[in-house]
């Protein structure tokens, strides 16, 4: 639709103008920094930031009502800045021009209901938000689209030149920022560090073929994050990892759509994330807070956050009741399939503490919760998911079996809807689904194949068929005939197909 085919009394807010004033406010000595340029940890303290926005008129000035309006109109106009993360432009980054925005196809992911098997088999009605048909096959693209637009924003206000954009990643964090990095070619260049060995095959490929260059190292995830840490400490860098509180901003949309896709009725939701690097849970729960201090949602969804006992520092922190007697200590993990959680030490951390303070005591009542599943918990879900037409990838598996926890030990009640994040496409993780079949998991990840989720090709040659098609020697006449009618006699017994 035309802007001019609008209502009147939204028309003028559709289409946005940078108007907000963004602030790095440290989380540890609680110093605040201009957003004209890019840091990724306190200069004073070195603890992470959250990015807000001081000018909230802006936002203060319109209703709750006003602003599910706009949202609604926006899913109408045909504007490319704002058909991905930025339809939410005010509550996102309101400093960068509508031309500077950068869309790949990011955002508005679908949810999809589980089919009637799936909720009896949970005990709970829930949807999947299918994450992994962003552009790179991954929620990572919502943070990177908001991270690199404010970048291409930075550089073409400072004139900046050969900007090399960097990042730690099990692989769906690679993807992403090579993928936005190739898009900005003419000024920015992308390098990622990836543990040797720790990332699929199909996750290695997306980096490569995005032209970034591809730094494999020994060791697990942590041990690459220290060393872009030390980079971007130490060298010109600009990191792309979730300390990049752009990053995070862009990542609370994943709120923003769950809202605008419930009509605004979110008080009955439960929301599943696995946590990972924390990143995430921190953006979830602080978007849901930003809808809600504007009066766009009326109640505050649950939140629980999931974690393998594999790797699962947060899980033990909660393990605490008192808050007072809490001390995070990071733990050295072990092989998980859920490689993009494999995280013992999580930057986001800081941030995690700080909102599960602040969204308990909004919601004057416990909504945010963590839960621990096993390996083989994961993988089961996984497999169940796609039999029953979804797309989960390990981590949308480590959802699933976080919902099942959740209503076993009651933390979901009657009447409560799950909405699960699949944080990536399945095909990214193929090769767990194999070793799956095949039984050929490592004694380490405590994974063994139920036999009735097995599954593998069936070979058809009967013992009656003499002359077989190959490539560039098709069968004709009477030995095609007897072919076709050989083949099909065999596959109706295997399936057990009854004649008309």
């Amino acid at each position: 639709m035309r802007i001019e085919q609008f209502p009147i009394d939204v028309r003028d807010c559709l289409l946005p103008k940078p108007q907000g004033e963004m602030v790095y406010r440290c989380l540890g000595c609680k110093t605040e920094y201009g957003s004209d340029r890019l840091l990724d940890t306190c200069p004073e303290c070195g603890n992470v930031f959250l990015l807000h926005d001081k000018n909230t008129q802006h936002i203060n000035k319109v209703s709750g009502e006003k602003w599910r309006r706009i949202f609604d109109y926006r899913k109408m106009i045909n504007n490319r800045a704002l058909k991905g993360i930025f339809r939410f432009y005010e509550f996102v980054a309101p400093i960068i021009p509508m031309d500077q925005i950068v869309y790949l196809g990011e955002g508005h992911t679908p949810l999809v209901e589980a089919n009637t098997r799936m909720k009896d088999r949970v005990g709970a009605e829930f949807y999947f938000k299918n994450d992994g048909l962003n552009p790179s096959a991954s929620f990572k693209d919502r943070g990177m689209a908001c991270a690199l637009s404010y970048i291409n924003y930075l550089a073409k206000k400072e004139g900046m030149k050969d900007v090399l954009a960097i990042c730690a990643s099990t692989g769906d964090t690679s993807a992403a920022a090579a993928l936005y990095g190739s898009y900005l070619d003419d000024f920015l260049k992308a390098a990622v560090l990836l543990p040797k060995g720790k990332v699929t095959a199909q996750q290695l490929s997306q980096p490569l073929g995005s032209g970034a260059k591809v730094l494999e190292i020994p060791g697990v995830f942590d041990d690459c994050m220290k060393v872009v840490e030390f980079l971007s400490q130490n060298y010109h860098v600009a990191l792309l990892n979730s300390k990049n509180s752009w990053r995070i901003l862009g990542q609370e949309t994943f709120s923003y759509e769950i809202a605008q896709d419930f009509d605004y009725e979110v008080g009955d939701k439960v929301v599943v994330i696995p946590i990972g690097n924390a990143g995430n849970i921190t953006a979830v729960m602080r978007g849901f807070l930003k809808f809600f201090n504007a009066g766009v949602i009326d109640r505050l969804p649950k939140i629980i956050g999931v974690q393998s006992e594999h790797a699962n520092p947060v899980y033990r922190y909660y393990l605490e009741p008192d808050e007072d007697k809490r001390n995070f200590v990071p733990v050295t993990v072990a092989p998980s399939v859920a490689q993009a959680a494999m995280i013992g030490n999580p930057v986001s951390m800081p941030r995690v503490i700080e909102l599960v303070k602040e969204y308990n005591g909004v919601s004057k009542e416990k909504r945010v919760f963590v839960v621990q599943v096993t390996e083989q918990e994961i993988m089961d879900s996984m497999i169940i998911a796609n039999r029953n037409g979804n797309i989960a990838c390990t981590q949308g598996g480590e959802s699933l079996a976080g919902l099942h926890k959740a209503v076993e030990t009651g933390l979901v009640r009657d009447g409560e809807v799950g909405v699960l994040d699949s944080t990536a496409h399945m095909l990214k993780f193929a090769v767990f689904q194999e070793m799956y079949f095949n039984n050929s998991f490592s004694p380490e990840f405590n994974v063994r194949p139920r036999p009735e989720l097995k599954n593998a090709p069936i070979q058809v040659r009967p013992a009656n068929i003499s002359k077989y098609p190959e490539q560039g020697k098709p069968l004709i006449g009477g030995d095609m005939d007897v072919f076709i009618r050989g083949m099909a006699a065999e596959i109706a017994m295997i399936l057990d197909l009854k004649k008309k």
